[in-house]
């Protein structure tokens, strides 16, 4: 382009290209900073252009917060065990009875497993139409610490079977109803259980407003763990932090192998059947899947490779997984390194997300997927700070498979499992970790903006929350008096 200085034309180049075009003596400065910052396509434009936190703020005329305690529950929704029939659709059926009977146990374990049910239901609530990458299956038990690759603990979510770029309303208004569930089941009041549901959603809101305000690299790596006890005034929860630390540091490849795998002549481990959670799989099962890692290194960062070239595959078995993944297929693949220490990995059925069809009902677009297991290492990737270094994705038989390490150093706090006084301390610890989760793909300013200050939001999720319950409590007694009259079948205990 040309530029005037003093009057005179001057020519310059961009990328090496000369170009011609007249601009005003006042305008040097401007067109000087646009030549010496091209637009890249991925990036972001400067200088910025409105104000996401007034975008947020306004779409408060068309959604009030207030209107997300509503629940309206149309005739056509299906019947608890109906939604349960048809989600155990396409999984071994010699193992649905397995998953019932867990739903069964009691109407958290229930929600815990009917992630598509509520997809329905919310579905039909208001939504600000803000999309972030979303669990999809945010309830209180899918939170637990993990190792990363120093050898630390990492506190955050941990469950992506239904992970979707949806909206961020459906995981935070799951969680809240989870908490009442989990407080109900240990024993709380109706206060104490609405305390924990009200302080998630506001410790979601502080904590949004809060990455809003940071630098975005600041926000992106926020919320460390030693420090997240204290910005959500956890304090109860420290001792049940501590205990399930040390637990989750012995939950290793080592242990579990120590425990499933016995010596073979030549030096090597075989697993060991311990039915029906683990069990052998034939000779040319063991094989396919075993072959199907070989696509697996072709998804992994290319410099895990050396790592896991150091390990030979000695066995695969079959390993029964937890609650709303029981009856999809899932394999423990045992690898041993020169000294004979073992790297479990395990190969898990990725089915397509349970809220893909309530997503086109809410008016959002179908996401392409062309594979479910990419799909679940992906949104992983994009909602926690720390992801496994072994995440992959394979094929087996035809069927989509993701691939992570197995029992590394995994531990969880059961929320049905605390004190009374701790549910809401654990309420506002998930409900950061929520946010942060979300604010990887959605702009926190954007959220904040909506969310604002006081607590309408909050008060408005947790009488959804205890309403949900109710609803759930409700499903829960239709599935056991099903199995009761013997229309479903259930196997409890296991």
């Amino acid at each position: 382009m040309f530029l005037r200085v003093m009057g005179e034309a001057v020519a310059v180049t961009e990328g090496g290209v000369e170009t011609t075009a007249a601009v005003e003596t006042g305008e040097v400065a401007d067109a000087v900073a646009e030549t010496r910052r091209p637009r890249v396509r991925g990036f972001a434009q400067w200088p910025v252009e409105g104000s996401p936190k007034k975008k947020g703020k306004a779409l408060r005329e068309s959604v009030p917060r207030s209107a997300h305690a509503a629940l309206d529950l149309d005739i056509s929704r299906p019947s608890a065990v109906d939604a349960v029939e048809e989600s155990s659709r396409g999984r071994l059926p010699e193992l649905t009875p397995i998953r019932v009977g867990r739903m069964a146990a009691t109407p958290f374990a229930f929600l815990r497993g009917s992630a598509g049910l509520m997809a329905y239901d919310l579905a039909r609530t208001p939504m600000t139409r803000i999309r972030a990458q979303i669990c999809g299956d945010a309830h209180a038990a899918n939170f637990g610490l993990y190792g990363d690759a120093r050898g630390g603990l990492v506190i955050d979510l941990n469950d992506f079977d239904e992970t979707v770029f949806g909206p961020w309303e459906w995981d935070l208004k799951r969680l809240a109803a989870s908490l009442v569930l989990a407080g109900r089941e240990i024993g709380a009041d109706e206060d104490t259980c609405r305390t924990a549901a009200h302080g998630a959603v506001g410790a979601y809101r502080r904590t949004m407003r809060l990455l809003a305000k940071l630098p975005v690299l600041d926000a992106w790596n926020a919320i460390a763990d030693e420090e997240l006890v204290s910005h959500t005034d956890a304090h109860d929860l420290v001792g049940t932090l501590e205990r399930v630390s040390e637990k989750a540091r012995a939950n290793t490849s080592g242990r579990f192998a120590a425990k499933s795998t016995e010596l073979t002549e030549d030096g090597g481990r075989r697993f060991v059947d311990a039915p029906p959670v683990l069990r052998r799989v034939p000779d040319e099962e063991a094989a396919e899947v075993a072959a199907s890692l070989e696509h697996y290194l072709t998804t992994v960062s290319e410099d895990r490779l050396p790592l896991l070239a150091r390990h030979a595959v000695h066995d695969v078995a079959f390993r029964v997984v937890g609650t709303g993944s029981v009856g999809t297929r899932s394999y423990v693949v045992l690898l041993l390194d020169h000294r004979g220490e073992p790297l479990v990995l395990q190969v898990k059925e990725a089915r397509a997300s349970a809220l893909l069809p309530h997503l086109v009902t809410a008016g959002f677009d179908a996401p392409e997927v062309d594979h479910e297991g990419r799909r679940v290492v992906l949104g992983q990737k994009r909602m926690q700070v720390v992801s496994d270094i072994l995440l992959g994705w394979t094929t087996v038989a035809g069927l989509p498979f993701q691939v992570r390490q197995f029992r590394n150093r995994k531990g969880s706090v059961d929320p049905a499992a605390l004190s009374a006084d701790q549910i809401d301390d654990y309420g506002r610890m998930t409900g950061a970790l929520l946010a942060r989760a979300h604010s990887h793909s959605a702009d926190p300013r954007l959220i904040a903006g909506y969310c604002g200050k006081n607590d309408e939001l909050d008060e408005a999720i947790a009488t959804f929350a205890v309403t949900y319950a109710d609803r759930t409590e409700a499903d829960h007694g239709e599935l056991v008096a099903a199995i009761r009259s013997g229309r479903v079948a259930a196997e409890t205990g296991v």
